[in-house]
């Protein structure tokens, strides 16, 4: 688990690894996501921006409007949680990355996405 807070925002971060939907060269984690407005004034989450690394080094990037079909506006004390997944090539690597959150007098500001991990039991062994 991993946990960052920017500017009243908490981010909390959980992740697993799902060898139901695995097979070699084809690693499935899912990971779950709690934001949490602790600040005094709401913000709403406009788009994510993803670096995802595998274990041999390789970076993708991912930038998107929203988090899973949606812009959560998040009032002081609110929070949202949604799970989404992973796929990897290799049996571990990790993702971080920020949130682009505006506020409702048009300040805007990265929120951060802690680094965390995507490995598989015995990987790291």
């Amino acid at each position: 688990m991993s946990t960052a807070v920017t500017s009243g925002i908490r981010v909390h971060v959980k992740s697993e690894f799902r060898p139901d939907r695995s097979s070699s060269g084809r690693y499935l984690f899912t990971y779950t996501i709690r934001v949490s407005n602790e600040g005094n004034h709401p913000a709403k989450l406009v788009s994510r921006h993803w670096i995802i690394t595998d274990a041999q080094g390789g970076k993708e990037e991912v930038v998107g409007d929203g988090v899973v079909g949606q812009q959560p506006r998040l009032k002081s004390g609110e929070a949202f949680e949604y799970t989404s997944f992973c796929i990897l090539k290799t049996p571990h690597g990790s993702m971080r990355g920020t949130y682009h959150m505006v506020r409702d007098d048009g300040a805007s500001f990265a929120a951060e996405i802690p680094a965390f991990t995507l490995v598989t039991p015995g990987a790291l062994n």
